[in-house]
Formats: structure tokens, sequence, C-alpha cells
């Protein structure tokens, strides 16, 4: 017999018992009265009518209160087991009269239903996190790669499969340095970025430009742009989301524009190095005259010469840079000697322009690790500006000494034109110049980003404070040698870095 008909059998019998004990009650109670009451008939069946009504209120308040105990405990389960009020106890089963076997079993068989869903809601959940099975994830049109904690390749949509060169299968279980080999236009790299972000944060979201990826076989290069998306210890597993948004066609182009440019003026190094070598001559020939007109002539002929060099070095090296080709070797230097000689060789440009150095060197300087010739260009690049913006200012200030955070930090200040604040994000981007004063005073916009690769791969920063009508003050730090001997100590050779341009996931390198 099923649970439900017994259970209808227990209360039929448990109604009946007390209907019986009812009226045998009614009727013995109508019996003594008429046979020992004296009361008249009437009275005696008034007496017992109202005894019946209520015996039939207390019986059936019984009866209800036993017949209903399997509904209330299956209702007190219910809401036991609802996610929304589980302060309600769970029923105790030893405490029903009646359908003690059918309450038991639908309490099971709601316990396995809730089983089952808590079972399909989890494959659900589980199933929505996997992003192969994603619709967004796999029909989004840009290169879309997920990492987990260990840097592993999780996921990538067959965007970035086609983009790579490889397929998502490929990239899977890979880390992500295998599979993408990319190079950054600064230190601040992908990994560097991460690496940091795991340390002190929970979420963090991080952006570059420019960034190459060099890529495998035949398969052409790439150039893009890259967001990536941090989560620490994510419930999915996916703790880093990279997105890449291609810019190929762009940057090559502006690649291209530089190595024409590039390939053009290396044909004025030859006659140019004849030119200076016959403004040396004429220069000590007339050493002995005393005519100062011709003397002011070779001085401004060798100002030039030397103004051109410097714009045929910025063009061969920003092609280098942006070619991956230009290495600096760090030695250790003093940077009193680099800087004076540095501001020596300018000073010529500076006194055809009517314009004089002051160079102060705080004493004491610890020696500097340096590739001179880069840092030499540096300085000629920040000077030359200088003497550019002067406008009607005949003083440009140069200072050396060495910060709090002990690194050797060299300003170069003019009392110029100054920069309006609506320039100085794009200061050190290449090819950029002011449209307000690009048609007065020359230049080819290169000059700051080539600087500021030089120095970032030294270590160091480059920054500049201008007001407009005031002037502006550049200032750059450098290393001191102490702080990389033990590098190159280790290694037993000399440090080589590669400039700004595409610089490793690793950032600073050696070849």
């Amino acid at each position: 017999m099923d649970h439900f008909h017994l259970t209808l059998k227990q209360i039929r019998r448990y109604v009946l018992a007390w209907m019986l004990l009812e009226n045998v009650v009614v009727v013995a109670s109508f019996w003594a009265l008429s046979r020992y009451s004296s009361l008249p008939l009437w009275l005696d069946a008034a007496a017992c009518l109202l005894a019946a009504v209520v015996l039939a209120l207390l019986c059936s308040s019984k009866v209800t209160a036993v017949a209903t105990q399997p509904l209330k405990a299956l209702w007190q389960l219910v809401l036991h087991l609802s996610p929304d009020t589980q302060s309600v106890a769970a029923p105790d089963m030893k405490q029903l009269k009646i359908g003690h076997e059918l309450v038991a079993n639908l309490a099971g068989q709601i316990n396995q239903l809730i089983t089952v869903a808590d079972g399909i809601a989890v494959a659900a959940r589980r199933e929505s996190y996997d992003l192969h099975k994603n619709f967004i994830a796999n029909s989004l049109p840009l290169p879309l790669i997920v990492l987990d904690k260990e840097e592993t390749i999780v996921y990538a949509n067959e965007a970035a499969a086609a983009y790579i060169g490889q397929s998502s299968d490929e990239m899977a279980g890979k880390n992500v340095y295998m599979v993408l080999d990319m190079s950054f236009p600064s230190i601040d790299t992908f990994d560097t970025w991460l690496r940091q972000a795991k340390q002190n944060v929970a979420t963090a979201t991080g952006s570059w430009e420019r960034v190459r990826l060099n890529v495998r076989d035949n398969h052409p290069t790439r150039l893009f742009d890259l967001a990536s998306y941090y989560n620490k210890d994510n419930g999915t597993g996916n703790e880093t989301m990279l997105v890449l948004f291609d810019h190929t066609k762009q940057y090559s182009q502006d690649e291209q524009a530089v190595s024409f440019i590039a390939l053009s003026v290396h044909e004025l190094r030859t006659p140019l190095t004849l030119l200076r070598g016959y403004i040396e001559v004429f220069e000590e020939e007339m050493a002995t005259t005393q005519n100062p007109e011709l003397a002011s002539f070779m001085e401004k002929m060798s100002a030039t010469a030397q103004q051109l060099m410097a714009f045929v070095n910025n063009i061969l090296n920003v092609a280098r840079v942006d070619a991956d080709q230009m290495q600096m070797e760090l030695h250790e230097e003093d940077w009193n000697k680099v800087l004076t000689t540095a501001i020596a060789n300018i000073g010529l440009r500076a006194k055809v322009r009517g314009i004089t150095l002051e160079c102060t060197i705080a004493p004491g300087l610890p020696p500097v690790a340096i590739d001179r010739l880069s840092l030499f260009e540096v300085i000629n690049n920040l000077v030359d500006n200088a003497i550019k913006y002067s406008g009607k200012s005949q003083i440009i200030k140069v200072d050396a000494h060495l910060t709090k955070d002990n690194m050797v930090e060299t300003t170069v200040q003019d009392f110029g034109l100054g920069i309006s604040g609506s320039v100085m994000p794009n200061l050190f981007t290449k090819f950029y110049r002011d449209h307000r004063n690009r048609a007065q005073i020359g230049g080819t916009g290169l000059g700051l980003y080539l600087s500021k690769a030089i120095v970032t791969a030294h270590g160091g920063h480059l920054w500049v404070q201008s007001k407009e009508g005031e002037g502006s003050t550049f200032g750059f730090t450098i290393q001191p040698f102490a702080n990389l001997a033990a590098e190159g100590k280790r290694d037993n050779q000399e440090i080589v870095r590669g400039a700004h341009g595409w610089i490793k996931n690793h950032s600073m390198y050696r070849r």
C-alpha cells in the first residue's frame, strides 16, 4: 500500500474513533440523566444536546490538529529548505502521530529534487564560465586571450588564433610569454604591470600603445595597442584578460616614413663630415689672422654644421630605435666630466645666438652608469631646444645634483616662450610639434622622443615643468654605477641595453 492511502486510512480510523467516543458519551449522558435526574425530559434532552455540541467542538479541534500534522510538517520542511527562510527549524518526524511514512518519503523526494536542481544550477554556472561556450567571447571581433593565476592561457578566441597565427587549442595550456613574444616601447611592460598588480591590488586595468608582436614562421608582423584587466583569485579561474587592438597598417606607415627619411638623411653624412672637416681647417688657418668678421662667419658655419649633424643623428637613431637596432653599453663615467664636455660641444651654438650657458654641478656626485654618446645626444637635444625657445632671454641654466632617491639628476632651464598645457601630454610623441610656433622655429619633433627613449633605457626618468611665457625646465635622472655594478659582475660582461623602440617583455635585457 502506498504512503498516501496508508495516511488516509490512519486519518479515517482516528476520526472514527473520536466520533464513536463522542456518541458513546452523549448516549451515556442522556441515559444517566433520564434515569437518575428529576428534571423534565425536555431539559434532559437539551442538556445532552449542549454536551454533544461541546464534545463535537473538542473532537473536531483534536482531529484537525492530528490530521493536519503531515501537511504542517511538509510546510515546515519547505520553509526550512527555502534559501529565504532557512531560520525555520526542520520538522521533528518523531512527533507525527499519523502520516509519518508519507512525510518521510516526501521529504526525501524534496531533498533529492533540491540536489538535482543545485547540480543543474552549478552545471549552468560552470557552462556560463566556460568561455569556449560563451557567445560574446567567441563572437568578439578583437583578439581575446584569458589567463589563469599561473599566467597560463586558458582561452583564446578565434580572432586571437587568426591574429597570432596559432590555433586556440595550440595556445591553450601554454605560458602567455611562450605564445606572445611582445616588445614594448618602454620599460612599462605587461609583465611588469601584472607582477605589481598581483602584489598590490585586487583588481587592475592597464593599457599599452605601439606593442610589437614578434611572430613565428612567415606570419606577418603585428603592431597593436594592448588592454588588460586583472581580477585576483577570480572564482572562475580566469584571472587576467588581454584584448589586442590592431594598428599594424598605421604604425607600419610611421616606421616606413622614418626609415625612408633615415635612408635619405644617411646620404648627408659623408658631405656633412667633409664640410665640418673643411670648417675646422679654415678655423685653424684663421686663428692667426685678425679679421673678426671672418672669424664670426666661421663660428656660425661651424654651429650650423653641428646643428645639421645633430639633426642627422636624431633621424638615424630614431630609425635604429624603431628597428630595435640601437644598443647602449653602460660604463662607469664621471658625470661632472661628461656634462662639462657636452656643454662645451654645444656652447658654440649658444654663443652664436648670444646665449650664455650657466652650468652648475654639485660636488661629490657618484660615478654613473651611462652610454656616453647616447647621453651626449640627450643633453644636446635638451639644450638645443632651450636655445630655440629662449626667445629674448639670454641665459640657460644647466644644473646637476643628487636626488633624495640617490639618482643623479640634470636639469636644463630656459626663461623663454614656455609650453602650453594643451601641448604637454604629447610633448614626447614622435614627430609632434606645437602648431603655434612650428613655422617660426625649426625642428623635427624627434629630439624629445629620442631623449626619453635613451633616458628610459638607462633606468632613468625624463620630465618637464613649464609655464607659458615664463620658460621651461627639462630634467632627467640616471643611476649611479654602484646600483648596477652587481648586475655587470654577475654576468661578467658589459651591461648592454636596447633603447626605447621595442623593449622586450622583460624590459631591460641583454643581447
